[in-house]
């Protein structure tokens, strides 16, 4: 009788144990509120792991590193997406990530790679720059700016939108630019040429969609020039639903004046599920998941054997971005901001 009971005993533990093992993982990824991928991609993922993915938004790509930092150790997500190379500084600072080098890394080419530590593999990239409204120009007999320099000028007054580099990641990235652009400590630097905008007209806006919905003139505001990204002109055609057949914006890509952002998934120091974390990020640079990038967030796929839709053909790629490195950005940041601060707004 004993070993009755000591076999329907094992039994019932080996069955729970089994009954356990074919439970659904979850993963929690942490990202920011630009993220959007396919339901579908998502899924693909869960049933080929048997898990489920739960997506967590917590604001800005600064608001989100800020969230990481503050429950550094004892994350409630397994994840972050979206840390890219104006804060991955701070984020290695602060040792919220655990290595991991995907094998699909090879698929990644190496000037995308921005942690040769292997804390943050790269995902996506994409270019901040000015967009024009080209039949504002041509209605004003303007042509495209070819440099900076040209928006001090009267012919350009009351024409660009920006936004604050404190409270918008493209108006950040912008002003990386300028500051690559102009220097800190030439004759003429870069807090000139803010200062120059400023008597110009500038108007500033907390973020991109206040700047390009509202203010650009393409979209009756009364700004033809606007801060915006390489692939703006590409998502007017896509978004346009067969209305235009060429873009009708244009971008301005002057050497030194545009921003390479690269942006990385990293698995968080503490998490529980380390191994399905591990798979999430071979998954993210996948072409499943790469492929879906482009139509959903207007940004390039780091995979370089990944697909892009038909209307990236009007995307454009600078032939010389902003020379900055990481690191001089994570140390110089807030100091360009608050100089910033001062020569625009007060």
């Amino acid at each position: 009788m004993k070993k009755l009971v000591v076999i329907a005993t094992t039994l019932m533990v080996l069955i729970g144990t089994i009954s356990c093992s074919n439970e659904p993982g979850e993963l929690v990824l942490l990202t920011n509120d630009s993220f959007d991928i396919g339901e579908e991609v998502i899924l693909e993922f869960e049933e080929a792991n048997n898990a489920t993915v739960v997506i967590q938004k917590g604001g800005s790509s600064g608001e989100t590193l800020n969230r990481a930092i503050l429950e550094k150790g004892n994350p409630s997500a397994d994840l972050l997406y979206g840390v890219d190379n104006t804060y991955l500084s701070r984020a290695l600072k602060e040792g919220i990530f655990t290595a991991y080098k995907s094998p699909l890394l090879s698929k990644i080419p190496s000037q995308f790679v921005m942690d040769n530590t292997f804390h943050v593999m790269p995902v996506d990239y994409g270019y901040v720059n000015l967009n024009y409204d080209k039949a504002y120009l041509e209605k004003n007999n303007l042509t495209p700016p070819t440099s900076l320099e040209e928006l001090t000028q009267p012919k350009w007054e009351g024409s660009l939108v920006v936004e604050n580099p404190g409270t918008s990641s493209p108006g950040l990235a912008f002003l990386i630019a300028t500051v690559s652009y102009f220097g800190e400590d030439d004759d003429y630097d870069y807090l000139d040429f803010w200062a120059d905008l400023r008597s110009n007209g500038v108007a500033v806006k907390d973020g991109w969609s206040d700047a390009y919905y509202t203010d650009f003139s393409m979209y009756g505001g009364d700004s033809p020039l606007v801060v915006s990204y390489a692939t703006s002109p590409a998502a007017e055609v896509y978004f346009s639903e067969g209305k235009h057949t060429e873009p009708p914006t244009g971008n301005v890509l002057i050497d030194r004046a545009t921003f390479l952002q690269i942006e990385g998934i990293g698995i968080l120091e503490g998490s529980k599920n380390v191994s399905l974390a591990k798979k999430f990020v071979d998954f993210a640079l996948g072409k499943s998941f790469q492929e879906d990038i482009p139509a959903r967030m207007f940004v390039y796929p780091a995979n370089s054997e990944a697909q892009k839709p038909d209307f990236f053909k009007f995307a454009e790629v600078p032939t010389l971005p902003a020379d900055i490195d990481s690191d001089t950005i994570n140390e110089k940041r807030e100091q360009w901001i608050d100089a910033w601060t001062e020569a625009v707004l007060r």
